[in-house]
């Protein structure tokens, strides 16, 4: 049997990892400014992380939800304080498309519609209404398709208000990131987030936050919708929830009542994930790391903005986005084979830097070092050329 081949995948083993670096089979080390897709949150490895669950694999690995797991309730009340969100109920999956998939499906059983509203350049994830909320057509199977799911403009307000005049009534969900990852590192702005939920409370209609990326005290607060200053009814989570160990979940407000059955899963919220997950929560509390994530990545941006040949800087926290002109589009793959740094793009002319949490101030000037030589070798060639 051999791997189905869906990923462009680079040549390069990892062996091993530590912090923010990584190092391949020829033990060369790498600074990692993608963290593997905003996955790693407080670092490779992270000794109260390997602790936590080297000590819950010794007593149990896994049983299934059909017992008692006071890790979930510890992890439950752990998020709400860390999130702020301490009145919220929780529910524990896999994975940020799952995430996403049951809130979608609890909105729909609170209020009975169908409809959906999602937005231009989104990203819910690769399941079946997930990823028909999502706006890439060509991962869009022909079973995934259907006509409950209408995108809109992002940040357009008067799109939205007329959506809802039309058929508000009928809107069961909206369902937005704060930051677009996929989509470019986009920023849903405060006023179009405070505009969501003025249209869900008049509607009745469910905000749900995808924070699957954005998440996790990544943009310096724990969810960046709330620099909106309004609370969401849903928060999807997931990547950086684990560090590594897959898990997602959902933070349901007081007003959905659960009865059994309205939502399952086999091996969401097991032992081994809930140890991964208060590690997590506990390594980003002691160690400040939303007030890390905040100042490291606002000194990261002012650096970057300096430099002539970048567009564009977006982002917040260590969610960065570098939009460079079209004819730099080998900058990302410069960095990691020419100087070692991993990132990540949206688009070729768009890197991604999605670090840990944890990420120093060190690190991230090898990163600037890097880049701006990267950006004065091109500038020399053209010159050259010239």
């Amino acid at each position: 049997m051999e791997l189905f081949d869906v990923y462009p995948i680079n040549n390069i083993e990892i062996v091993k990892a530590s912090g923010s670096s990584v190092w391949d089979e020829n033990n060369i080390q790498y600074l990692d400014m993608y963290g593997g897709h905003a996955v790693i949150s407080i670092g490779h490895t992270h000794p109260h992380y390997v602790k936590r669950i080297t000590d819950q694999l010794n007593k149990v690995g896994f049983y299934s939800n059909s017992v008692k797991i006071p890790l979930q309730v510890e992890l439950a009340e752990k998020l709400g304080k860390v999130s702020g969100k301490e009145d919220y109920q929780l529910f524990l999956c896999n994975s940020g498309a799952e995430a996403n998939e049951n809130a979608l499906k609890l909105a729909s059983f609170y209020n009975n519609r169908k409809k959906i509203i999602a937005f231009s350049g989104a990203f819910h994830g690769r399941t079946s209404l997930a990823v028909a909320a999502t706006d890439n057509p060509k991962i869009v199977a022909p079973a995934n398709e259907t006509d409950n799911v209408t995108f809109l403009p992002h940040n357009d307000e008067a799109a939205l208000e007329q959506a809802f005049a039309d058929y508000g009534n009928e809107i069961s969900s909206v369902i937005i990131e704060g930051i677009q990852g996929v989509g470019g590192i986009r920023l849903a702005s405060d006023s179009f987030l405070q505009k969501i939920r003025s249209l869900c409370d008049e509607y009745n209609a469910v905000y749900i936050a995808d924070s699957v990326q954005s998440g996790y005290g990544r943009s310096g607060k724990f969810y960046s919708h709330d620099y909106a200053g309004v609370n969401a009814d849903i928060y999807t989570m997931a990547k950086g929830m684990g560090n590594g160990f897959p898990i997602g979940g959902v933070a349901i407000a007081p007003k959905f009542k659960p009865w059994h059955g309205m939502l399952g899963t086999t091996f969401g919220g097991n032992h081994l994930a809930c140890a991964a997950a208060l590690a997590v929560l506990e390594v980003i509390e002691q160690g400040n790391l939303m007030e890390n994530a905040a100042a490291v990545g606002g000194y990261l941006m002012s650096e970057l903005e300096k430099f002539e040949q970048v567009k564009e800087v977006r982002g917040m926290g260590l969610m960065i986005g570098i939009e460079l002109p079209e004819d730099l589009s080998h900058v990302k793959k410069d960095l990691l084979f020419k100087h070692h740094i991993f990132t990540g793009e949206a688009k070729p002319n768009i890197i991604r830097l999605l670090p840990a949490l944890n990420l120093s101030k060190a690190d991230a000037d090898l990163f600037l070092e890097a880049f701006g030589k990267v950006l004065k070798a091109e500038a020399e060639s053209l010159k050259q050329k010239a």
